[in-house]
């Protein structure tokens, strides 16, 4: 009785923490979705996603937030489309539509009050967005599988999936600055941290987020990639993906992607860097937060601002959470 009532206090603490730092003018609150924390506007769209006609043809590309979701959406988008240039100046968000985003930007409030306010048909209403666009699709999600259409849950229906993880460290480090710059978070490196580890940020737990689809690697309509292993080796990455879409790409057109996907070209390419995000946010003062979407890319960054004592309490998280798994990140 004592530890429920311990968890539950720890549990209002860290809720508090979270209405406290990312509540915000196009962020109202937070639910809990069968165990995963969400923005309330999520309980609006659940059962459309959860009942979706899904297309066999489409691509579902999942991943947990900042673990090289963007990286992957334009490798894939590239592959499928047969590294169409000029078809890829088209932004990113317009091409690889990201399916619940209005449920993390509500700008509803803000269309019907502010003069002139207007933004692109992917951010407003991405569900109908998505809809009418002529498949093959390259979906981009964030949700775990287990709020997935239950036609990609039951393998009714069962389309391509790619999934991207990246070390939690790193990735807790990237969605900090990515909160800050883009969604509207105001506390601390520190506080954050708290939150990831607590399983209250968007999206979270990350654990079981990552292992539901680790547990279907093997399945042939899932692919499982490293943002590690891309790092070291993204022409091998870009192979695999080929192979796995079904694609035939020469030697030199790996090089020419590979090139296309490096970091630094990736951070100039005004389709993919999350310019029209954060101009949006500018224009209307909605954050005023200075940085770019695409900051560092690098692999350990976390232990150049991760305190000892805090890397401890990640591995030790770590630890016990693939506990008993056939996962672990080297």
């Amino acid at each position: 009785m004592v530890v429920d009532t311990m968890e539950t206090m720890e549990n209002d603490r860290h809720d508090a923490l979270l209405n406290k730092y990312f509540v915000n003018r196009f962020r109202k609150g937070y639910v809990t979705v069968d165990g995963v924390t969400m923005p309330v506007r999520f309980k609006e769209l659940q059962e459309n996603i959860l009942n979706w006609n899904v297309n066999e043809q489409d691509v579902w590309i999942c991943s947990f937030p900042k673990t090289g979701t963007t990286w992957t959406q334009e490798m894939v988008w590239m592959i499928l489309n047969d590294l169409d240039f000029e078809g890829g100046q088209v932004n990113l968000g317009a091409r690889s539509p990201f399916l619940e985003v209005s449920a993390l930007f509500d700008y509803r409030d803000l269309m019907r009050d502010v003069e002139g306010f207007d933004v692109p048909p992917f951010l407003n209403d991405s569900l109908k967005f998505v809809q009418n666009q002529k498949s093959p699709v390259c979906i981009k999600t964030h949700l775990p599988f287990n709020l997935l259409p239950k036609a990609i849950q039951d393998g009714t229906k069962r389309p391509k999936i790619i999934y991207i993880a990246r070390n939690p460290k790193d990735t807790c480090l990237s969605y900090y600055h990515h909160a800050k710059l883009l969604e509207g978070y105001t506390g601390d490196f520190e506080t954050f941290c708290r939150l990831f580890l607590a399983n209250k940020l968007c999206f979270a737990p990350y654990w079981k987020h990552l292992l539901q689809f680790w547990n279907r690697r093997h399945e042939d309509n899932v692919l499982f990639l490293r943002y590690e292993d891309m790092k070291k080796d993204l022409p091998s990455a870009i192979r695999a993906t080929a192979k796995f879409l079904e694609k035939d790409l020469n030697e030199n057109q790996v090089d020419i992607l590979t090139d296309h996907l490096s970091f630094d070209s990736m951070k100039k390419n005004p389709a993919v860097n999350y310019e029209l995000v954060t101009e949006l946010n500018k224009k209307y003062k909605l954050i005023e937060q200075e940085g770019m979407f695409m900051r560092s890319g690098s692999v350990g960054g976390y232990k150049t601002v991760m305190s000892p004592e805090l890397i401890e309490e990640f591995d030790r998280w770590i630890r016990t959470n693939t506990k008993n798994t056939d996962f672990q990140f080297y």
